[in-house]
């Protein structure tokens, strides 16, 4: 159902403004993502690539200091052995410098491709963004509908891709270190790095559309009616 409001000016004139509820704008959003399903699957594939790693990194370092608490001196030297720096860290490792800068340019491209990707949808869209001035759309509405969809897919590729990534850490963990990585490992840190990952997963996806969704939101009607498919 469309809200109808109206405000008296000050010469008398009644105008009157169609607003669209926020049910109806993610109604809008799905079937949009919907109809370029393939598109939005491969956008959300690099989303779900890149929280995965993050919370690949960040479970398998919850795995180790879980086993590392035991105080078991075998496990120790079976996570010495594995590359971590156990003596100089005590009884807890961190991800290296180096691990962090791999996560962060992950990242980074995983925001490159969604802001290409999504400059691409826009321009597919000239037509239907046009349509939809036309017919008395708003900025904010243009800006909302493709902030929904960045919303649904982020959530979507984040979910899946944190937890793809704990699933192959426990994986990782169980085939060094055998039964104790599940049995050992601190499940609220887990969820916890999972959760993070997941956030982390969120905001690139708003990130990444913010700049096309802003460009589709000032777009005149007239340009993008005029624009040939």
């Amino acid at each position: 159902m469309l809200a109808d409001q109206q405000d008296r000016s000050p010469l008398g004139h009644i105008e009157r403004q169609v607003v669209l509820p926020f049910r109806k704008s993610l109604e809008i959003a799905f079937k949009s993502i919907r109809v370029r399903f393939v598109r939005s699957m491969i956008t959300t594939l690099s989303l779900v690539l890149a929280v995965a790693f993050l919370c690949y990194t960040n479970v398998t370092i919850d795995v180790v200091n879980g086993l590392l608490a035991t105080g078991n001196a075998d496990v120790r030297q079976q996570v010495t052995r594995s590359g971590y720096d156990v003596q100089a860290t005590g009884d807890q490792v961190e991800n290296t410098p180096k691990q962090r800068w791999i996560v962060f340019l992950s990242l980074l491209v995983c925001v490159v491709g969604i802001v290409n990707a999504q400059l691409m949808s826009v321009t597919e869209r000239f037509r239907e963004i046009g349509t939809m001035k036309c017919l008395g759309a708003l900025d904010r509405f243009i800006l909302r509908l493709f902030l929904l969809e960045a919303g649904m897919q982020g959530m979507v590729g984040a979910g899946l891709g944190a937890l793809l990534g704990a699933l192959f850490a426990i994986t990782s963990g169980v085939i060094q270190y055998g039964i104790p990585a599940i049995t050992s490992v601190v499940w609220v840190d887990m969820l916890g790095s999972m959760g993070l990952a997941t956030g982390v997963g969120c905001l690139l996806s708003l990130a990444g559309v913010l700049y096309p969704a802003m460009m589709a939101a000032r777009m005149q009607p007239v340009e993008a009616m005029r624009v040939e498919q």
